[in-house]
């Protein structure tokens, strides 16, 4: 089974987390493979949550998947 939430939550993750990668790499002229390589994966998790999910997300619902995700690993 597919968890839309999960995959939303790691897509929006890697794809924060590949930011600063991004801004590093063209501040030292240099290209930026492994930024875009997790922007890319980051933004195919956020794709595939959208396509999984009936209806897909807004972004009112965003906070909520997020606090689902976070207690139900601190729940178990």
């Amino acid at each position: 089974m597919l968890d839309s939430d999960l995959f939303l939550v790691l897509g929006i993750l890697v794809s924060a987390f590949a930011i600063p990668g991004v801004l590093s790499a063209f501040a030292d002229s240099r290209p930026p493979r492994a930024a875009t390589m997790a922007v890319l994966v980051g933004g195919g998790l956020i794709l595939l949550a959208m396509y999984t999910k009936p209806g897909g997300y807004t972004p009112g619902q965003i906070p909520e998947v997020f606090a689902r995700i976070i207690a139900r690993f601190l729940n178990r």
